[in-house]
């Protein structure tokens, strides 16, 4: 058999601590290790897109286009990836084709050279905008069919949307098993298929989640497939992808010996351990829970978020109910693959279903859209009942959905002005106008510092911590950089360390948001007890929060509130927005009044049972 070497993308850098650590890995963490990953030898590091953009700017205070560039400068040799979510971007909803082509410019030009592009419906219009971009940067456009099980996904099925993506320019073309569903055998047929059909690469993207993920890329292997994703042994299994140790240990000797270096790739393993201690991450597992994405097909990560969010409404007891209730949404809605952002929009609308009791009686607006053909063409038949009871008579669209956005990214410079200091603030902005202002006027006064390797007026990283361990010089010379600069505060965080660094006279700042750990409804009842007991006591109404999530008054930056102190409102009326889930929901009245206090800022995390609004019935 003639040898045919196989190649290894590392996706521990994005996917790995997506799927594992909630996308909380800092830049910090990741440069001292680095240089080594460059010089193992691996087809690509997949390092940026995905869910990490937005966890960087809304969880970490950090800048994710200057995590790529820290990256790019640390890992020159190897190209760097990442996902793409076509027309979605790196977020949850279509926006504006000059948006999309500035930011695969960008993305190029700090240092991106694979894209990994997909769409969650595999609708090929979805593709259309950003494969122009990725063509005219002459970088590679990485393909990928989004594999799942059902009625309306057959063999025929791939084959075709691979080979449209194939004669739309496609560089090479990835098999994206985001729930850990191809077997072994269908894998053979698959990638047999597929390379005895295309003259392109064909590479191989599997979870670990239920175990078969390892036996798949060995069939897969044999079948041909030239690249395949693994990620560092502290980042792999579980949810993740199978361990790059593993895998390339089961193909030495072989023809299809990979090659790299076992000794590289464990002095790898051995530092992302101590991150992964020092963090106090859980190492990936498989439960019984995960097993059963045989029988239910939802991913494991998606698992993690609705234990999340059930937990936090005191109803993690009803899991079994949403994992039943999920197959039944996903049929319904003529069965999208379960990948963001469709396993968010079915998983919201399972958990409502079941919580309130009464199906399809509460739908988010992400479900309206994707129903009105705002998000692709759904792969299977929509149940009729369901399209008229939530669009009540209006008619699905048909032309490709991103010729109905019509915003631009001037809109958004004239929004942010002179907060944004690039292009890629803007473009921050672009893709999340409540997230990114909040950054951009935190970090209103920035500070560049070599010391640090960061140009953020808050500074996160292991040397800034060390700075505070090994001397007193040290220290005084942070307070000098204060006390000298146009900077108010500094703070050094590391781990469980954070060290804050004030000038004399300067109140301290209030402190972040915490995260919102979403849930998934845009009801709001009143309830007794709590903040709200005056204003029941003086006859009014108090609106609360039901879940957990962020509060917005308006339905985007610069936007008039909703309501206001004092406004007349009707039961049905929009109050605010809750943001849940990655999604956006409308909180509406359910009795007619005036609104006579807002009891929530912009912007603020509110809590399950937190007051909202207090209404005087009229």
């Amino acid at each position: 058999m003639q040898a045919r070497r196989v190649r290894i993308t590392d996706t521990s850098l994005r996917d790995g601590h997506q799927s594992l650590w909630a996308t909380r890995m800092r830049t910090s963490e990741m440069l001292p290790i680095l240089e080594l990953m460059d010089q193992v030898g691996f087809n690509s590091l997949e390092c940026w897109g995905g869910a990490t953009f937005d966890a960087s700017l809304r969880f970490l205070d950090e800048d994710p286009w200057e995590r790529l560039r820290l990256i790019k400068r640390h890992a020159a040799r190897t190209p760097l990836q990442m996902l793409l979510r076509g027309q979605n971007l790196v977020g949850y909803r279509h926006y504006g084709d000059d948006i999309v082509r500035r930011f695969v410019y960008k993305a190029a030009e700090n240092g991106i050279d694979v894209f990994r592009v997909f769409d969650a419906l595999n609708d090929i219009r979805n593709f259309e905008t950003a494969v122009e971009a990725i063509k005219e940067t002459g970088k590679h456009f990485q393909a990928a069919v989004v594999y799942t099980i059902s009625p309306v996904h057959s063999l025929d099925h791939y084959l075709r949307v691979a080979h449209e993506l194939a004669d739309m320019g496609a560089d090479s073309i990835c098999i994206k098993d985001m729930a850990a569903l191809l077997s072994p055998f269908y894998a053979e047929q698959l990638i047999g298929r597929l390379k005895a059909e295309l003259e392109i690469p064909i590479q191989l993207h599997c979870h670990y989640i239920g175990g078969l993920a390892p036996m798949t890329y060995l069939k897969a292997i044999e079948a041909g497939v030239d690249v395949i994703d693994t990620a560092t042994v502290p980042l792999a299994f579980g949810n993740s992808q199978p361990a790059t140790e593993m895998v390339v240990t089961a193909l030495i000797g072989t023809p299809y010996d990979t090659e790299l270096d076992l000794e590289k790739l464990f002095e790898i393993a051995k530092y992302f351990e101590g991150v992964r201690k020092e963090d106090g991450w859980d190492r990936g597992v498989t439960s019984l829970t995960h097993m059963q994405v045989y029988s239910h097909q939802v991913p494991g990560g998606m698992i993690s978020n609705l234990e999340s969010q059930l937990k936090e409404q005191n109803a993690l007891d009803r899991l079994p109910e949403v994992l039943e209730e999920i197959p039944v949404v996903r049929a319904e809605v003529g069965f999208p693959p379960l990948v963001t952002p469709m396993s968010q929009i079915v998983g919201t609308q399972a958990v409502l279903n079941v919580l309130s009791g009464r199906r399809w009686h509460i739908v988010p607006d992400e479900m309206k859209q994707y129903l009105r053909g705002r998000y692709g063409a759904a792969p299977g038949p929509v149940s009729q009942e369901v399209i008229e009871r939530v669009l009540e008579g209006e008619e699905p669209i048909s032309c490709r959905p991103a010729d109905l956005v019509e915003e631009t990214l001037e809109d958004y410079r004239d929004e942010i002005g002179e907060l944004a200091h690039s292009e890629e603030d803007l473009l921050s902005y672009a893709l999340f106008p409540q997230t990114a202002r909040a950054y951009l006027e935190k970090h209103a006064v920035g500070v560049e510092s070599d010391v640090f390797g960061m140009h953020d007026r808050w500074i996160h990283s292991q040397a800034g911590a060390e700075l505070l361990d090994r001397s007193g010089d040290r220290v005084k010379d942070i307070l000098e950089m204060v006390e000298e600069s146009g900077v108010d505060e500094v703070t050094i965080e590391e781990g469980p360390l954070k060290v804050t660094v004030r000038k004399a006279g300067v109140a301290a700042a209030p402190a972040a948001a915490p995260a919102p750990a979403s849930a998934a409804t845009a009801a709001a009842v009143a309830t007794p007890g709590g903040n709200g007991s005056q204003a029941e006591a003086d006859g009014h109404h108090v609106v609360r929060s039901k879940w957990v999530a962020t509060f917005y008054r308006s339905p985007a930056p610069g936007a008039p509130s909703f309501v206001n102190v004092g406004d007349r409102v009707a039961a049905g009326q929009t109050l605010c927005i809750l943001e849940m889930m990655k999604m956006m929901n409308e909180l509406v009245a359910d009795i007619d009044g005036i609104v006579r206090e807002i009891l929530v800022d912009d912007g603020a995390t509110v809590q399950y049972g937190q007051p909202l609004f207090t209404i005087e019935p009229a």
